[in-house]
């Protein structure tokens, strides 16, 4: 009798203490769970760093209050984190919560969550706002407040190591003659463009240590914007039912594809679709209009071109502007400076590819291999019913034009293709033309690594 009411004690202690403790946790977790966003003061205060009783009860209060999306933040605040005596014991909790264990591989951390179902708290945008504002005060825009503003994955945004415009865009940079520009060599890399007849050549070995012009050619407001990091040079207008948006370098990405951002309302911007993705101008029906870019040597272009402008040395900014210098690490191997979700193995990274597109119409995406068409220097295909022959000439160049029904058989790698009638047609930058007054349609394309651009449209059709 005496054994059996000592059984029942025990169990009634520990029954009493669990309830007890149960009691606590709940009340502790009340407390600690005030709002939604409350959880974010967590994890900043281990960025902030403090004394060693505040980073453990933050650490505990994350790990007590733990919800799917709180992995994301727990990355970034690793990432970040100067409180290098803690960052084992908020590693031991990532690798815990997650059943991961990717140890200080961040690229891995990141490819992990961008490859799971999206799920973040809406704190998650003052998360982000609070934490880079700390790097720059002008990056808290692009965030707070706008969890409701959004087209992409917010997880999938990164800084780039660099403030707002940390990369100078050239605005209204000074332009030359051919004569005076002595310091490019034949051999040299430009980006040419025709607007108007208003003709122009960008240096590559300039652009890479700037990533953006901002001008007006031919009487257009435009922006050439070049994403190093994803290898595209895209021209856009930037005046958009009678408002130009004046745009810049945010300093993040997202899927290793530089964002964009207008100074009027700091929203964020594609590179690559020219419209905004975060901020107050999503959903408004913006989208700029972009023009072709080609990539060709500065021997060839100056040849088509003897009367073309082009970028003087004088920029207003000191660079070493040698050919080669800048990015010269990164585009001499096929490694990534930041990762995608997932990499195709159908090229090598930054194998060069020709965008095809017509997003006004369709949702149709064809990437063409610049290896391919320079084996193939007249290409034929169609993409929502629209008949194109891409000309590769013999600097690896390629101009696309809407050719309808007419098969082009001879192209001389330079200005002159015949097609099948015999005809003789004259290769310009805007337009095909031939001695009957015919003219046919420039389709507007661009270059672009190969890694950057499938990651950006999962769905492209590659032809290789």
């Amino acid at each position: 009798m005496h054994k059996k009411i000592k059984i029942t004690g025990t169990i009634c202690f520990i029954l009493c203490f669990t309830l007890l403790m149960a009691s606590f946790l709940v009340s502790a977790k009340t407390i600690a769970y005030v709002n939604d966003e409350e959880p974010i003061t967590y994890f900043l205060n281990l960025i902030n760093g403090g004394s060693s009783t505040d980073i453990e009860k933050n650490i505990a209060l994350i790990d007590a209050n733990w919800v799917e999306g709180f992995d994301i933040m727990l990355i970034e605040t690793l990432y970040f984190s100067q409180n290098n005596k803690y960052s084992n014991t908020i590693l031991k909790l990532l690798e815990r919560k997650t059943r991961q264990n990717f140890d200080y591989d961040f690229d891995k951390w990141y490819e992990w969550v961008w490859n799971k179902q999206e799920a973040y708290p809406p704190s998650y945008f003052s998360f982000k706002a609070e934490l880079h504002k700390k790097i720059d005060s002008k990056f808290e825009k692009y965030f707070k407040g706008r969890n409701n503003k959004s087209t992409i994955r917010l997880d999938e945004v990164r800084w780039g190591g660099v403030l707002q415009d940390g990369i100078p865009p050239l605005r209204k940079p000074e332009m030359i003659s051919v004569l005076e520009a002595t310091y490019l060599k034949d051999e040299a890399t430009v980006f040419g463009i025709e607007i108007n007849g208003d003709v122009r050549a960008y240096p590559k070995q300039i652009l890479a240590w700037h990533e953006m012009f901002v001008d007006t050619v031919g009487g257009e407001k435009v922006a050439g914007v070049y994403c190093t990091l994803c290898g595209t040079v895209i021209l856009y207008q930037t005046e958009h039912n009678g408002i130009n948006h004046e745009i810049g370098t945010s300093g993040f990405l997202y899927r290793s594809n530089k964002l964009m951002y207008d100074k009027a309302t700091q929203s964020l911007w594609s590179t690559l679709e020219g419209e905004p993705v975060i901020g107050p101008l999503v959903g408004k029906g913006i989208k700029l209009d972009y023009l072709s870019v080609v990539t060709t040597t500065w021997g060839e272009w100056k040849k088509r071109h003897p009367d073309t402008k082009v970028l003087s040395l004088n920029t207003g900014h000191r660079r070493d502007y040698r050919d080669g210098v800048a990015y010269k690490d990164y585009f001499a191997t096929d490694e990534l400076m930041f990762t995608v979700p997932k990499v195709d193995k159908s090229l090598k990274n930054k194998d060069e590819i020709l965008a095809i597109r017509l997003p006004e119409t369709t949702t149709e995406n064809i990437a063409i291999s610049s290896r391919f068409l320079r084996n193939n220097p007249i290409y034929s295909n169609t993409i929502s019913k629209t008949k194109y022959t891409v000309f590769t000439d013999k600097t690896g160049a390629h101009r696309v034009f809407k050719t309808k029904d007419i098969k082009f058989i001879n192209y001389d790698g330079q200005y002159k293709a015949v097609d099948q009638n015999g005809n003789e047609w004259t290769v310009k930058e805007n337009s095909l033309s031939n001695n009957k007054g015919e003219e046919l349609e420039r389709l507007q394309s661009y270059n672009a690594f190969w890694f950057g651009y499938k990651a950006a449209f999962p769905d492209v059709v590659l032809i290789k």
